[in-house]
C-alpha cells in the first residue's frame, strides 16, 4: 500500500467514522431552541439523543451480518439512505415524540458508517497496525465535537436549528460519493453464511465467547458511556449552569475536544514504549483518580466554570487513550467475523450511552454533580471489568489447556 492511498483511506474512513458523533454533536446547541418551538424542556430535547444512542446500539447489530454476507459496499448505500431522508423529515417535526421517533431511525441508518469503518480497518490494515489506525481515526473523531457543536452553534444562529439536519443530510450524501470513488471492495461475500436469526445469534456468541473481545469490548464500552454522559449533559451545565450562550458553549465544547484528539495522538507514540494493555490500565487508574478529586472539589462548592472545564480537560486526555486500544484487541481475533464483532463492538458503546444519556435526563435540576457521578461510575466499572475479565480469560486458557 503505498503512502498516498494509505492517507486517503485514513481519511476516508474517519469521515465514515466521525458521522454518528458529528450528528450527535451538531445540534447540541439548538437545544433550547427546539425545546421552545417545540413546547417542551431541555431534558426531554435530551431525549431525542437518547433514542438516539438506542438506534446506534440496535442497528449496528443488524449491520454485522449484512456486512459479511452481502460485503462492506451495499449494506452502507442502504443505510446511508435511510439516514439522509430522516435527516430531512426532522426538519418538518411539530413536537417532541416526533424528533425522538426520527432521531432513531436516523441513527438506524446513520449506524452502517461506523460498523463499516471498524470492519475496513480489520479487512485492509495488519493486525498490529490495528491501533495506531484506529488513532489516527479517533483524531477525525476528536475533531467532530470540536467542529460541530461549533458549527451547529452557528448554523442554528444564523439560520435557525432545522438548517442542521439539512447539513447532516448533505453530509450522508457526502459519505455515499466518497466511498463509491475511492474505498475498493476488500472483502469477498461470504454467500455460506445464513441471515436467519438462530445463524447470526449463534455467530454473535461465538464472538462473545473469545476472552479478548468481551475483556476489552466492555472495558471500552463502559468507559465511553462516560462521554456521552458528559455530551449528554455538556448543555445543561455550560448554558443552564454556567449561562453561556450557543456560541461560547460550541467553543469550550471545542476546547475540551482538543483533549481527546491530543492523547489520542499521543498514544501512538506510547505504543513505541509500551503494550495496549498497560496504556488501557493506567489510564483508567489515572480517570479514577481524577473524577474522585473532581467531585469532592464540586460538592465542597469550591469550582467554578474554570475549574470544571479543567478537569473535564483531564478526564477526556485519559479516555483518549483508553478507546483506540481497546478497539484494536478486541477486533484483533478476528478475521472472517470482522463484521460482527464490529457490530457488537459498536452496539456495546452506544448502548452505554444511551442508558448514560438517560441518566443524565433523569436530573433536571441544573447542577454538574449528577454528570460527575455518572462519568465517575463508569470509570470504576470499567476498570473492574478489565481486571474481571483478564482473570476469566486466564482460567478459561487454563481450562483449554487441560
Amino acid at each position: 500500500m503505498t503512502r498516498q492511498t494509505y492517507i486517503s483511506l485514513i481519511l476516508i474512513l474517519g469521515t465514515l467514522t466521525a458521522l454518528v458523533p458529528f450528528t450527535v454533536d451538531m445540534y447540541l446547541p439548538g437545544f433550547p431552541e427546539i425545546a421552545t418551538d417545540l413546547h417542551t424542556t431541555t431534558a426531554q430535547v435530551a431525549l431525542s439523543l437518547s433514542s438516539f444512542f438506542i438506534g446506534i446500539s440496535a442497528g449496528q447489530l443488524l449491520y454485522g451480518p449484512l456486512l459479511d454476507r452481502f460485503g462492506r459496499k451495499i449494506p452502507l448505500y442502504c443505510g446511508m439512505a435511510l439516514f439522509i431522508v430522516a435527516s430531512l423529515c426532522c426538519i418538518w417535526v411539530t413536537n417532541i415524540n416526533e424528533l425522538i421517533i426520527l432521531r432513531f431511525v436516523q441513527a438506524i441508518g446513520g449506524c452502517a458508517a461506523a460498523v463499516t469503518s471498524m470492519t475496513l480497518v480489520r479487512d485492509l490494515f495488519p493486525v498490529k497496525d490495528s491501533a495506531k489506525v484506529f488513532s489516527l481515526l479517533m483524531l477525525m473523531v476528536g475533531l467532530s465535537p470540536m467542529l460541530a457543536p461549533t458549527i451547529g452553534g452557528y448554523v442554528t444562529e444564523y439560520f435557525g436549528w432545522h438548517a442542521v439536519f439539512i447539513t447532516l443530510a448533505g453530509m450522508g450524501a457526502f459519505v455515499i460519493l466518497t466511498v463509491i470513488l475511492f474505498v475498493p471492495n476488500s472483502y469477498v461475500p461470504d454467500t455460506t453464511l445464513s441471515l436467519k436469526p438462530k445463524a447470526i445469534l449463534d455467530n454473535f456468541i461465538c464472538v462473545l465467547r473469545e476472552p479478548a473481545f468481551y475483556t476489552y469490548a466492555f472495558t471500552g464500552a463502559i468507559a465511553f458511556g462516560g462521554l456521552f454522559a458528559y455530551v449528554a449533559s455538556s448543555p445543561l451545565i455550560f448554558r443552564e449552569v454556567f449561562h453561556l450562550d450557543g456560541k461560547v458553549y460550541g467553543w469550550i465544547f471545542a476546547f475540551l475536544s482538543i483533549a481527546f484528539i491530543g492523547a489520542n495522538q499521543i498514544n501512538m507514540l506510547l505504543l513505541n514504549y509500551y503494550t495496549s494493555e498497560q496504556i488501557i490500565r493506567a489510564a483508567l487508574i489515572g480517570m479514577c483518580a481524577v473524577l474522585v478529586v473532581f467531585l469532592g472539589l464540586t460538592m465542597a462548592g469550591i469550582l467554578g466554570l474554570y475549574g470544571t472545564i479543567a478537569f473535564l480537560f483531564f478526564y477526556l486526555c485519559f479516555l483518549g487513550l483508553i478507546n483506540p486500544n481497546t478497539a484494536a484487541l478486541s477486533l484483533a481475533p478476528f478475521s472472517k467475523n470482522a463484521g460482527s464483532a464490529s457490530a457488537l463492538l459498536g452496539a456495546f458503546q452506544m448502548c452505554m450511552g444511551a442508558m448514560a444519556s438517560v441518566a443524565v435526563s433523569l436530573f433536571t435540576t441544573p447542577s454538574t454533580i449528577p454528570m460527575i457521578t455518572i462519568i465517575g461510575s463508569t470509570a470504576f466499572l470499567s476498570l473492574l471489568m478489565l481486571t474481571i475479565g483478564k482473570r476469566l480469560g486466564k482460567k478459561q486458557t487454563v481450562n483449554v489447556s487441560a
